[in-house]
């Protein structure tokens, strides 16, 4: 019992989460993918290899594939050296936002203008296709 009274089994926070399987989860981002795909809104690029971390270079980059006024999803293959410096090189740019192919999630798919990714990135694609 509290001093002057209280309420001893008071309201809690509720949690809203909703549990999905790993499966589930899976045929979602594989469906915004081809959802993506329908809408033209998905493009595949060569590795980019970039020696310096250079904002710059990666926004003249998004000017030649017309996205440097959207939303942009950038998936990449593993880590490596060339990939962290392509992450150095477009995390200051404010609208794009980049991930490692197996890190995206399907709400940031949904919600990008455009979806662009590496050779590397389809590669894990068609792998994880494979296995499913």
């Amino acid at each position: 019992m509290y001093k002057g009274g209280g309420t001893i089994f008071g309201p809690k926070p509720h949690a809203y989460d909703i549990k999905l399987n790993r499966n589930e989860k899976a045929l979602a981002k594989f469906s915004a993918l081809s959802y993506k795909v329908q809408e033209k809104s998905l493009v595949v690029v060569e590795d980019i290899t970039l020696d310096k971390p250079k904002t710059k270079e990666f926004a003249e980059i998004l000017k030649n594939l017309k996205a440097a006024d959207k939303k942009v999803l950038f998936l990449t293959g593993d880590s490596n050296e060339k990939t962290d410096n392509l992450f150095l090189a477009y995390r200051n740019l404010p609208n794009v936002l980049g991930y490692q192919f197996h890190d995206m999630n399907t709400y940031d798919i949904v919600n990008s203008n455009l979806v662009v990714l590496t050779e590397a990135a389809v590669n894990q694609l068609n792998e994880d296709l494979k296995e499913a």
